[in-house]
C-alpha cells in the first residue's frame, strides 16, 4: 500500500484528551457487558482495547459512536458529550466495524464516491477523494471492478477508505484486521499507524497481542467488562518480571506440574505455564545465570528441555500474568450481545 495519506490539519497541539470516559455500564438483560468503565484516550494516537471476544469492546465502540445508549456514566469524544450532542459527534468521527459494509454491487469508486455525496462534499471533492483513497490503500487498479470481484482483503481495505472520505478527526476501527492474511495485515498495519499525523486519534480494539504491540501508543487490558490495565505497550511488559523472562518447552509436557515445583523457587510464584504444550516462562531478575539453573534442576530430575531461551517479554505475558487465561480466550459473557 502506499502512503500519500491526506488528512485535514489539526491543532499543533495534540496535549487534549480525544475521548474521556466516565463509569460507563452497559446490561444486556442479566448480562453486564460493560462494568464501569473510566479512560482518558489523548489526541494523536493510536489507542488499542486488548481483549478477547465477548470482553466489551464492541459495545464501548458503539457506546462511543453513538450507536448505543450506556445504562449508566457518560463520555465525550472530540469534546462533545455523547448524550446531549450525539448529532455533533457523528460528522467528526470514521467508524469501520467488525464487518466491511460496502455495497457489493457497486465498483469500489462508486462506493467512496457515494460516502462523499452522504457527507455533502460534492461531486469533484467526492470523485477527488476517492480516487486518494484508491491510491493510498492500492486498490486504483480496481476500483472500476464491482466490489462482489473483490477478495476479503481487498473489502476490508475499502470499508477502511469510506471511513476516510470525510477525513474524520477520530477513527474507530473495531477488529480491523480480522480473518485477513499476513500481507493484507501488515498492509493495514502500516496504513493505520500513519493516521495519527496531525493529532488524528484511532481507537481501535483487537484481540491479536501483536497488532497491539505494533500499532498502539497506549494499550487498555479488558476482560468480562473490566479495564483491568492500562499502558503503554513497555508498560505493560514490566509488570511482568522485569526485561526478560526465560522460556521454555518440555519434551514431556506431562511433566510441567514436576516442573514448575522444581522452579518456584527462581520465579517468585510469577510463572506462566500450558501443561498441554510443556510451556512454562518466567522471569529472569538475575540474566543469563539463571538459564543454567533451570537446566540444573531439571536436569537432576530427569526433566528433558526442548526449547529453552532468555525473551524479551511480550504482551502474551501480559495477557496472561493478569487474566490469567490467554487472549484468544472466549469469556463466559454471550460474545454476541457484549462485543
Amino acid at each position: 500500500m502506499t502512503s500519500n495519506l491526506k488528512v485535514n490539519p489539526a491543532k499543533s497541539d495534540c496535549s487534549q484528551d480525544a475521548i474521556i470516559i466516565e463509569g460507563i455500564s452497559k446490561h444486556f438483560g442479566k448480562i453486564q457487558a460493560l462494568d464501569n468503565i473510566s479512560l482518558n484516550v489523548g489526541e494523536g494516537i493510536v489507542f488499542a482495547l486488548l481483549g478477547p471476544n465477548g470482553s466489551g469492546k464492541t459495545t464501548l465502540i458503539r457506546i462511543l459512536t453513538t450507536l448505543l445508549i450506556p445504562d449508566g456514566g457518560t463520555a465525550s469524544v472530540g469534546g462533545f458529550d455523547i448524550r446531549k450532542n450525539a448529532a455533533s459527534i457523528r460528522p467528526i468521527i470514521g467508524l469501520a466495524g467488525q464487518y466491511p459494509a460496502v455495497d457489493e454491487d457497486l465498483t469500489g469508486k462508486e462506493n467512496l464516491e457515494m460516502i462523499g455525496q452522504l457527507y455533502h462534499l460534492g461531486n469533484n471533492k467526492s470523485r477527488t477523494r476517492a480516487g486518494e483513497l484508491l491510491i493510498t490503500f492500492d486498490l486504483a487498479d480496481a476500483g472500476n471492478r464491482r466490489v462482489k470481484t473483490y477478495s476479503g482483503g481487498m473489502r476490508r481495505r475499502l470499508d477502511l477508505a469510506a471511513t476516510l472520505v470525510a477525513e474524520p478527526k477520530i477513527l474507530f476501527l473495531d477488529e480491523p484486521t480480522t480473518g485477513l492474511d499476513p500481507r493484507s495485515r501488515f498492509g493495514l498495519w502500516d496504513v493505520i499507524g500513519k493516521l495519527t499525523k496531525d493529532c488524528h486519534t484511532v481507537f481501535l480494539t483487537t484481540q491479536y497481542l501483536e497488532e497491539a504491540d505494533r500499532l498502539a501508543d497506549k494499550i487498555a487490558i479488558m476482560d468480562n467488562g473490566h479495564i483491568i490495565r492500562v499502558g503503554t505497550p513497555a508498560e505493560l511488559k514490566g509488570c511482568c518480571g522485569g526485561e526478560t523472562r526465560v522460556k521454555l518447552k518440555l519434551a514431556d509436557p506431562n511433566q510441567t506440574r514436576q516442573a514448575l515445583d522444581l522452579l518456584r523457587e527462581l520465579s517468585k510464584d510469577q510463572m506462566n505455564s500450558n501443561s498441554e504444550t510443556g510451556d512454562i516462562s518466567l522471569p529472569a531478575d538475575g540474566g543469563t545465570a539463571i538459564l543454567s539453573d533451570v537446566v540444573r534442576r531439571l536436569d537432576a530430575s530427569g526433566i528433558q528441555l526442548a526449547e529453552l531461551a532468555l525473551t524479551q517479554p511480550t504482551l502474551d505475558d501480559v495477557f496472561l500474568a493478569i487474566t490469567g487465561h490467554a487472549a484468544e480466550n472466549v469469556t463466559a459473557v454471550d460474545a454476541k450481545k457484549t462485543k
